[in-house]
């Protein structure tokens, strides 16, 4: 079979207008985006939004209904799988039960046909990259959840693959273990700098190990950027929903003034976000993320913001770090707000009922179509 070229310099990953239909429906839809090699690239998005459909396309286990994915430069779909250099992790590990540590990280190589005299080395190395390195006769059932981790990440990495799959393969393990074994895997990457692509559906995970974040829904890519582009400027109100805790206040649009958007609510205002035009007369919402807003006794407790309101407490959440105010807001018309106090200083709590002031400042309200 003659292997299909990418017509430009190859990436480490490009993918080109790739469409999955099943029964009639888009699992994945117009999809186009490139990857540098060494970067770590997570796909976030809610189930049912195709980025695991989109990972199984560039894994090459499914043929996109039209497009194409590139490895290298090469198409997947004219490479044997044999010959693809691609190491995965899944969330069900598929570990062999009845060999130890040691032998399934072996079980590449073998199968690879490395030279047997060097298996041995390579496998130390590689639980001792994962910090395994006393562990590898013991077998699988004698590990616990994160060590098994451990295991498959070797694996998955010991035959020094072009490139690194990783379908949610944390989802499984509980909160502390799991944002202990995503600083692992961040470590892993930048130390042997493998092109990584990670599908995930928690936001955290996303934002602490990538170096770019591809957001999804509904088989379309809505943002590839960086995780502080995501974060602080997404593309659209999805996004913005998606990632982190937003609240949306519905208004109409009153003026326009260059970037700044003021709403027919008196002392209401914000600035446009990516990709919306503001028409006056037009509905439109302004989000604003929970730790952006400021609370208080009164206003004199909220510093230097632009923003006034105040509110009723309805409801307060002690997380430890923090507390989660949920604030009824009459100038807003009615609109409740969460909003994320810290307070490491003093520690004091509202309580449900009491009458808070609430501030913010303009810029950070981005304002998305309706």
């Amino acid at each position: 079979m003659t292997e299909t070229m990418a017509a430009d310099a190859p990436s480490a990953v490009s993918v080109r207008d790739v469409n999955m239909v099943f029964d009639g429906v888009h699992a994945v839809r117009d999809a186009t985006f490139d990857l540098e090699k060494g970067r770590f690239l997570t796909i976030l998005g809610p189930s049912g939004s195709g980025k695991t459909t989109l990972l199984r396309m560039i894994a090459g286990f499914g043929r996109p209904t039209s497009g194409e994915v590139f490895i290298n430069g090469l198409a997947v779909g004219s490479v044997p799988p044999h010959r693809r250099s691609i190491g995965m992790v899944f969330q069900k590990l598929a570990l062999f039960p009845h060999m130890t540590a040691a032998e399934n990280v072996a079980f590449p190589l073998r199968m690879r046909r490395f030279d047997a005299r060097t298996i041995p080395d390579r496998v130390q190395r590689y639980l001792d990259l994962v910090k395994l390195g006393k562990l590898g006769d013991r077998r699988i059932h004698e590990l616990s959840g994160g060590q098994q981790q451990r295991v498959a990440i070797a694996r998955a990495l010991v035959f020094e693959p072009d490139l690194l799959l990783l379908d949610e393969p944390l989802a499984a393990l509980d909160r502390k273990l799991r944002e202990e074994m995503q600083l692992e895997f961040r470590r892993i990457q930048r130390e042997l700098d493998v092109t990584t692509i990670n599908v995930t559906h928690d936001q955290r995970e996303a934002l602490v190990v990538s170096d770019e974040i591809i957001v999804m829904d509904h088989g379309r890519i809505q943002q590839k950027a960086r995780p502080e582009a995501t974060y602080r400027q997404p593309k659209n109100a999805f996004v913005a929903n998606f990632i982190g805790v937003t609240n949306f206040i519905e208004d109409t649009v009153a003026s326009i003034d260059g970037e700044r958007i003021v709403f027919d609510r008196p002392g209401f205002a914000g600035r446009i976000g990516n990709g919306f035009r503001p028409v006056t007369g037009a509905a439109a919402r302004g989000a604003l993320r929970a730790e952006q807003i400021r609370i208080g006794s009164g206003c004199e407790a909220l510093g230097d913001v632009d923003t006034m309101f105040d509110g009723t407490v309805t409801d307060a959440i002690f997380e430890g770090e923090r507390v989660v105010y949920e604030v009824s807001v009459k100038g807003l018309g009615e609109t409740t707000l969460r909003v994320f106090d810290h307070d490491p200083v003093t520690h004091n709590q509202h309580d449900i009922g009491s009458t808070v002031a609430l501030g913010w400042n303009v810029k950070d309200v981005l304002v998305f179509g309706d």
